[in-house]
């Protein structure tokens, strides 16, 4: 299957909606269509749908093409392009969507768990331009997180690398959690409600108006902006807990950029101060941070789509990230 087209389809699958946008060789967009998933009528009416869009951004003559590429939520095969049991898509199981959309649209086909993309996007057109080592670190729902050494996409043998929120952490009662079960949106959550129903005050209790079942992460960092200690104290705890996951990257990886994104980030300061203050005190050595930064992501809703075409551009991120320069 060859193609020289000079346009990009790029589909961001998610859980809530199907965008599908097409972009010009230097990533700078050209149009863009959404929908509603409805992941819970299954896959097949699901891939219909992602079908109809991709058909409503597709350049005229369509052989313009030259590739797809898809963002989708985890764990999945980059190199088969299976979806293996993604938790928010209800019903896929080994799907082999990209196949599926090859026998469909006779043009290459590269399927990324949205972490991994996410990183293509922040070091094509965000944070992180012009970097050859990056890590990107999403802190939402989930903790994930895509890593680009030395202008590549770190994928591992079967493309399940790069599971920072699954990095171990031994808590105070020696019990073992993970980054993601400690400062994720949720946790972060839980940890509020568990201290309010405690006997503990805090203004999360009226900005749910009582409800305690509603506390979420939105609402824990809207306490917090107001001055709310409860909810300042947890964000910080999530913050360190990053902070240390950030210090075993930093050990491993040596990367020259950090860069954090997901709703949890929208707390700013909030998350990021304690972040950046246990990566420099616990890093093993001042050389690490010494030219280091740590970024807040700058592509916003807009990363799954700008990385799902960096995929294609970079043939699934096997290419050099520098090569969005030379070839475009």
């Amino acid at each position: 299957m060859e193609t020289v087209g000079e346009q990009i389809i790029a589909v961001d699958l998610g859980g809530t909606q199907i965008r599908a946008a097409r972009y010009d060789l230097k990533l700078n967009l050209l149009r863009r269509e959404n929908t509603l998933t409805r992941a819970e009528l299954g896959p097949q009416p699901t891939i219909e749908r992602m079908k109809a869009y991709i058909r409503k951004v597709l350049p005229a003559p369509a052989d313009d093409v030259l590739g797809i590429g898809i963002s989708s939520p985890g764990p999945l095969n980059p190199f088969t392009g299976v979806i293996v049991a993604p938790p928010n898509l209800h019903g896929w199981l080994d799907v082999p969507l990209r196949d599926i959309m090859e026998a469909e649209f006779n043009v290459p086909v590269y399927i990324g768990n949205d972490a991994n993309v996410a990183a293509l996007a922040e070091a094509s057109k965000g944070a992180a331009q012009g970097c050859r080592h990056v890590t990107y670190i999403t802190v939402s729902t989930g903790i994930g997180a895509g890593i680009i050494c030395d202008g590549k996409l770190l994928l591992g043998r079967e493309g399940l690398a790069a599971e920072f929120g699954h990095i171990p952490i031994v808590l105070e009662n020696g019990s073992v959690s993970s980054v993601e079960l400690e400062a994720a949106g949720p946790a972060i959550a839980r940890r509020i409600k568990r201290l309010i129903q405690g006997g503990e005050q805090s203004a999360v209790t009226d900005l749910v108006e009582g409800d305690l079942s509603r506390i979420d992460a939105k609402a824990a960092g809207m306490a917090a902006a107001n001055g709310d200690r409860l909810a300042i104290k947890q964000l910080a705890y999530a913050g360190r807990i990053i902070g240390l996951g950030i210090v075993s990257i930093l050990h491993l990886f040596n990367p020259e950029v950090i860069v954090v994104g997901g709703g949890v980030t929208k707390t700013g300061d909030l998350l990021f101060e304690p972040l950046r203050r246990t990566v420099q005190a616990h890093v093993m050595d001042d050389a690490y941070t010494e030219n280091l930064r740590i970024e807040q992501a700058a592509l916003g809703d807009d990363v799954a789509l700008v990385g799902a075409a960096a995929l294609v551009a970079t043939a699934g991120g096997n290419l050099d990230i520098s090569e969005l320069d030379r070839r475009f």
